[in-house]
């Protein structure tokens, strides 16, 4: 792809924010000393002794941090020291006392959360608005690539960008088949590939309640620009000593989240976890930072209303609040591309004060002939088939010019069936008019 602009001469995509530090002491990590003996407690008595590397390993901190935790529950007598090695403390195994087994069950009925560290709530706030969609470099050459195998009009390509550079909402609407979903797809396309990679914690902790945010089913691990990427002591490394990263957090690609008619008001809502008393985010926290696609927007199994009285202010101030067991609230970030797909009529869906919210609308509308002939050229050489324009006559004559609308995806589907047609007779796959008029006599005919 040729970049005509000067300023895109060296350009790769964008840069990652700066990496959360390491904390140099338990101050720094935004954690109590109460909170982390918990976990430490917690820890142990899940996976049994203990060398004091493999601890910090687990949570995710450096060994120095983990300390003076280490040392209170010693001289507590809840932990004490089968043995270790001669480089230190850091080698030494640590089993729990018969007192330190109780507590550690006590901790247990509190919080079975046992992991990595959560970082405190205030610094995945202030991470998020460091990594924001808002304000991302795109360019037209740079969007061209993930939208390549799409055939779009100049001018339908450049109402995206703009959208895409506000970081706000996207409405995209029209009939069924013309390419909605394939858009917002190229959209999270280009979020991944030239986005550049943001950080997310595994957990944080809001008013002592631990909420996880890392997913491993819906974000990317973007770990190409790790120093010891090639090194198996790579973790012990960062753990015992200084710059690096927190290791508390994951370096991702910027997340693409998709949804559809499966969506709920419960999946906007912290999931509780009531055998184990922790959290773990709703869907739109996990896509801070990146796009969240809601495809199909009407046919979810909560209403359009209720979906968007509950986001009608978080897309106005960037920020939504999230509620505990206890009744208590706190505030996150709001900060994702958000993509509503809908191949219903926008009036019956949703009233001005929520388009107005929406700040980019975009309306897909039936292919152009020239258009059409284009995505079905594609289609042909992504098949391995010949193009054959009376194949494409004949579906104006007998269905696109009698009142049925044509749609984008026809190509493919009229194309796949042919291919079908022709492997399930043992003949070369090839393009004909009768073959064309065959498919579409069981696809189109059926439906108009």
């Amino acid at each position: 792809m040729s970049m005509t602009h000067p300023e895109l001469a060296e350009w790769e995509g964008n840069p990652a924010p700066e990496a959360p530090p390491p904390p140099e002491s338990l101050r720094e990590a935004g954690l109590t000393l109460a909170f982390l003996c918990d976990l430490i407690l917690r820890s142990i008595y899940t996976r049994g002794a203990m060398i004091g590397r493999d601890l910090a390993q687990l949570l995710c901190l450096p060994f120095k941090v983990i300390r003076e935790p280490l040392k209170f529950l010693k001289d507590e007598k809840c932990l004490q020291v089968d043995g270790g090695e001669l480089v230190g403390e850091v080698s030494y195994r640590f089993s729990l006392t018969d007192l330190g087994r109780q507590r550690a069950q006590d901790a247990m009925e509190q919080c079975a959360y046992v992991g990595p560290a959560p970082v405190p709530l205030e610094d995945y706030v202030e991470q998020c608005y460091r990594q924001t969609v808002t304000g991302l470099l795109c360019y037209p050459e740079a969007l061209k690539a993930p939208f390549g195998h799409l055939v779009l009009k100049e001018e339908m390509f450049n109402n995206l960008g703009p959208a895409i550079v506000s970081g706000r909402s996207v409405f995209i609407y029209g009939p069924p088949g013309n390419g909605k979903t394939a858009m917002a797809r190229a959209i999270g396309d280009f979020m991944n590939t030239t986005g550049g990679s943001i950080y997310v914690p595994y957990a944080f902790v809001a008013d002592g309640n631990i909420i996880t945010v890392f997913d491993p089913s819906l974000h990317v691990v973007d770990d190409t620009a790790s120093e010891y990427a090639d090194e198996a002591d790579a973790t012990v490394r960062r753990l015992l000593n200084a710059g690096g990263m927190d290791q508390r957090w994951v370096r991702i690609r910027r997340p693409v989240i998709i949804t559809g008619g499966e969506l709920n008001l419960s999946m906007l809502d912290l999931r509780y976890y009531a055998d184990s008393n922790f959290y773990q985010a709703p869907i739109h926290v996990k896509a801070n930072g990146g796009v969240f696609l809601i495809d199909d927007f009407g046919r979810q199994q909560c209403s359009p209303r209720e979906l968007l009285n509950r986001w009608i202010l978080p897309l106005e101030d960037r920020h939504d609040f999230l509620t505990v067991a206890s009744g208590k609230k706190f505030q996150v970030p709001f900060e994702q591309l958000i993509i509503f797909s809908t191949n219903l009529d926008p009036k019956s869906l949703v009233d001005d004060a929520f388009l107005r919210r929406i700040r980019h609308k975009v309306g897909v509308e039936a292919p152009q002939r020239d258009v059409f002939e284009k995505i079905f050229a594609a289609n042909c050489r992504r098949l391995g088939m010949n193009y054959d324009q009376s194949a494409v006559d004949y579906l104006y004559e007998r269905y696109y010019t009698r009142g049925r609308a044509p749609r984008a995806s026809d190509c493919r589907d009229l194309l796949e069936i042919v291919q079908s047609i022709c492997r399930y007779r043992r003949q070369p796959v090839h393009l004909t008019r009768d073959l064309i008029a065959e498919a579409s006599a069981s696809f189109i005919a059926e439906f108009s």
